[in-house]
């Protein structure tokens, strides 16, 4: 593995060039580093608006640029994915910055969906429901807190609500999706968002 600061322009060109370096090239691109920040929007500092829009919004922007680069000069083109959220069809109150964010990806993948076509490169977003990660396990207090519920009411009653199980997407639910739309033969599914929610956000 590489580290790197996706919101860092050198870090990320840097961590590309390692990655064509040792393999030869680059076949599949992940946007998938994120934050979250759940305040309302009247209490929401600017500072806090960047962090989250600047990782998943300016993160997004450089590894697809620097994937994009690479992918179009191969004759194998390749797969560029955004890990998008049902946050992306979606909103909920005091999240804002994320909301917004998440938004955007599709407009960024649906965009090199376009421009990728050419040199044989495809562009998909997953929009997953709730994974218990700990970027979600460290919301549910704050989210307690802010409606004044108890954690448990959060998972049962903000969390899960809508789905049709009452369960988590799954890490392993988010994988099996990322690896049908790396390894999908044709442009025929390029452009899309595949929701991945147990049934949270339907269309």
């Amino acid at each position: 593995g590489v580290a790197a600061d996706v919101t860092d322009e050198a870090q990320v060109e840097a961590a590309f060039k390692q990655a064509v370096d040792t393999y030869g090239q680059l076949d599949v691109m992940i946007a998938n580093a994120g934050s979250q920040h759940v305040e309302p929007i009247h209490k929401l500092s600017y500072e806090a608006w960047k962090k989250v829009t600047n990782i998943q919004l300016d993160g997004s922007f450089l590894t697809t640029r620097a994937a994009f680069r690479q992918m179009m000069q191969q004759e194998s083109g390749g797969c560029l994915l955004y890990m998008g959220s049902v946050h992306s069809h979606e909103a909920s109150a005091m999240k804002s910055p994320y909301v917004t964010a998440k938004h955007g990806l599709l407009g960024l993948c649906r965009t090199m969906a376009k421009e990728g076509a050419a040199y044989g490169i495809r562009a998909n977003t997953i929009c997953p429901g709730y994974v218990k990660t700990p970027l979600v396990e460290k919301q549910i207090p704050d989210q307690a807190r802010e409606h004044g519920m108890s954690e448990e009411e959060v998972i049962e009653k903000v969390f899960l609500k809508d789905t049709v199980d009452k369960e988590f997407t799954t890490v392993a639910d988010v994988a099996e999706t990322a690896l049908y739309l790396a390894t999908f033969p044709s442009n025929a599914l390029t452009g899309q968002s595949l929701i991945v929610s147990h049934g949270w956000f339907m269309e």
